[in-house]
């Protein structure tokens, strides 16, 4: 984690956040509300192999939560979950319990602030919001990592 708020760190950090806007503000009908299917999500898992992508998924999940016109509580509650999942995801890196982390603490989470904004069922959102995140990061991330590990020898 030295080189997070380096230049390279930022300019890396910078991009994860552009991309994870781009998968996810456009497509605000999918990407927000009780059921969600955030492609975006799946850059959650990067900091396995590259912790400056801890603070752009943190800022990209913030922006695209603004630009999408999110509630306050998701814009800031929901940002900080990913944070957190992005932060444990790294410190757990070489274990498969690294993907977890965004599954499960949005699947707590997100339905916990969609219940207090919006008056959504808890339980069903759960279930939704744990069903969607284990598509996207098992079925996205994982192998996005697999493809990265691979072709990318030198992230650090």
């Amino acid at each position: 984690m030295k080189d997070i708020f380096s230049p390279r760190g930022l300019a890396l950090g910078g991009m994860v956040a552009a991309l994870y806007i781009v998968l996810t503000a456009p497509f605000a009908q999918f990407t927000m509300g009780p059921i969600q299917f955030r492609v975006a999500e799946a850059l959650t898992v990067l900091p396995i192999i590259m912790p400056q992508s801890i603070l752009g998924v943190f800022i990209g999940c913030l922006l695209a939560n603004i630009f999408a016109g999110a509630h306050i509580l998701d814009i800031v509650g929901g940002s900080l979950i990913t944070l957190v999942a992005a932060i444990l995801t790294y410190y757990f890196r070489g274990s498969k319990l690294a993907y977890s982390f965004p599954i499960v603490l949005n699947a707590i989470f997100i339905p916990m602030i969609l219940y207090y904004a919006f008056a959504v069922p808890f339980l069903p959102t759960v279930l939704s919001i744990f069903i969607s995140q284990a598509i996207i990061i098992l079925g996205l991330g994982v192998p996005l990592i697999a493809v990265l590990k691979r072709r990318i020898k030198n992230w650090q």
